[in-house]
């Protein structure tokens, strides 16, 4: 089949680096995107091929403004409101980091409610702009058999994101490279900020800080160039308190949590072994469930506990926010197994087992030996202060304590 334009029956010409090219025939680039005059022509053959393409890869949010400025620039007669319904669909479902996104004709067509041939023809306006190229051709292999996997599904077809050489041109961005790989340089206004200068013609009169001896009557004697105040006025009494720093050059991190960048990625993997095997939480992203799941890995559990915890948590729902739902459960299961503990401490000290409190008859001589002791001392003290002692037979207090050590009392 011969194409319309005969350049491009072969593969575009490449050029060199444009950082000395101005991006607008005769212009300058102070260019703010203006579209009067500004024509293009439309990209056919192997220029819609990411191999072969002008345009420069880009991911979904830009690539959402680009299309609304080739369409509203006119570039293109079959551009229209379509054309943008066709394109926002295409960024929802596009890839943040590759630009890439999965054609899906039929579910297209169930989710805009058009024709597969409007959306053909609004797909392929899209390429002639330079906003998509063929990453993958869509056959009819079975993908299915090459996977080993019974059934039929062809093999899909994959557009990259990208933003043509129009737009870098009209918005005057400076692009180094060529082609798919290219890069636009963002320049920046000679006068950013439209703030007048400051008047202030007292600062020209000014004499820098003097280095030499000054003496002045009535002021205060400086020495050494500080203007400021006098050494002994700047001489702190007493040792200043050191403040908390950390090992980050001596700057203390704000919100930092103190854990290690090699424990962090731990923390991470284990959310990844996990999330990958706990179906619920496959829509919380990894560092937010990490982060909800240190507890238990402070504790010592690993990846396949945690897994048998968590499989458990939801049986028959799915939480909305996986790691909120996880910190709040298992910070109540934490409080409640705190109050069993005290409940269960408050219990047995409450209600003792006969016997508990039976000693060894080495420690009962021990600590008679102490009981002993303190009696000697204690009516020492009682008889210089003219105290009445309550044991009147030493016999007495070491019988009472022999049975409440034998478990009797």
């Amino acid at each position: 089949m011969q194409y319309a334009v005969p350049s491009c029956q072969l593969p575009h010409a490449r050029t060199g680096d444009s950082r000395l090219i101005s991006p607008l025939p005769g212009g300058t680039q102070g260019h703010t995107g203006g579209t009067q005059g500004l024509t293009a022509a439309p990209v056919v053959g192997v220029g819609q091929e990411v191999e072969h393409t002008d345009s420069r890869r880009t991911g979904p949010r830009r690539w959402t403004r680009v299309v609304t400025w080739l369409i509203g620039a006119g570039l293109h007669a079959g551009a229209s409101a379509t054309t943008q319904r066709v394109a926002d669909d295409l960024a929802q479902r596009m890839d943040y980091t590759t630009g890439h996104v999965r054609y899906c004709l039929d579910e297209m067509v169930a989710r805009l409610g058009i024709s597969r041939a409007t959306i053909k023809r609004h797909v392929a306006v899209l390429r002639e702009l330079g906003a998509l190229a063929w990453a993958v051709h869509g056959t009819r292999t079975n993908v299915r058999r090459i996977l080993g996997v019974a059934g039929y599904a062809g093999t899909a077809t994959v557009y990259a994101a990208t933003i043509p050489p129009a737009y870098d041109r009209a918005m005057g961005n400076r692009v180094i490279g060529t082609g798919y790989a290219a890069r636009a340089l963002a320049t920046r206004p000679s006068n950013p900020v439209d703030n007048q200068p400051v008047d202030n013609p007292g600062s020209e009169t000014r004499e820098p800080p003097s280095l030499y001896l000054v003496e002045e009557e009535g002021k205060q004697k400086v020495v050494g160039g500080s203007n400021n105040t006098s050494r002994q006025r700047a001489t702190c009494p007493t040792e200043s308190t050191p403040t908390s720093k950390n090992s980050n050059n001596g700057r203390a991190q704000k919100g930092s949590t103190g854990r290690s960048p090699l424990r962090v990625a731990r923390d991470i993997q284990t959310a990844r072994y996990v999330r990958a095997r706990v179906n619920w939480t496959q829509r919380e992203g990894l560092r937010r469930l990490a982060f909800a799941l240190r507890p238990l890995i402070d504790q010592g559990w690993d990846a396949d506990q945690i897994t048998a915890e968590l499989a458990g948590m939801c049986l028959t729902w799915r939480p909305a926010a996986p790691a909120a739902f996880l910190s709040a459960e298992i910070a109540r299961r934490a409080q409640n197994t705190a109050l069993h503990d005290a409940a269960l401490a408050s219990y047995e000290l409450e209600n003792c087992a006969e016997g508990a409190f039976t000693a060894r008859p080495e420690q009962i001589a021990d600590i008679q030996a102490l009981v002993d002791e303190g009696l000697r001392r204690y009516r020492a003290n009682a008889a210089a202060a003219g105290w009445d002692d309550d044991y009147t037979d030493e016999t007495d207090a070491q019988t009472d304590f022999a049975s409440w050590l034998g478990g009797t009392r």
